[in-house]
């Protein structure tokens, strides 16, 4: 797992604006949002480490200009049970899913061709 970074705001505002300056800032992905209640909202990013250093500066700083910055932290190196932790899966890279098997889909019959239960 890539190193993760967390801002977390008071209101949902200030969290689109940190997470907006974060991702042009530096070469991070954006995993979640979460919403925690009482108009805190956290964002995680992640990527490696020095980029997600620079994205969580940049993102705090800009949410403190317009609102308040509850908390800012990166972590360098993960556990690899912190994913189930925090309740995130990282996405797929493009070339997994392309070799991902396509889910099977089954026609549905006509409405004549249903049969009705034995009680009606």
């Amino acid at each position: 797992m890539q190193a993760l970074g967390f801002i977390e705001t008071q209101g949902f505002v200030a969290a689109v604006e940190a997470a907006d300056s974060a991702l042009k800032a530096a070469n991070v992905s954006l995993l979640t949002q979460m919403r925690a209640g009482s108009g805190l909202v956290m964002i995680i990013l992640t990527g490696d480490v020095a980029a997600v250093k620079a994205a969580v500066d940049a993102g705090a700083g800009s949410a403190a200009a317009i609102g308040k910055v509850v908390a800012a932290q990166v972590i360098a190196s993960p556990h690899k049970e912190m994913e189930a932790f925090i309740g995130i899966v990282e996405a797929e890279k493009p070339a997994e899913k392309a070799n991902a098997p396509k889910p099977k889909t089954t026609k549905a019959s006509p409405a004549g061709d249903q049969k009705k239960s034995p009680g009606v």
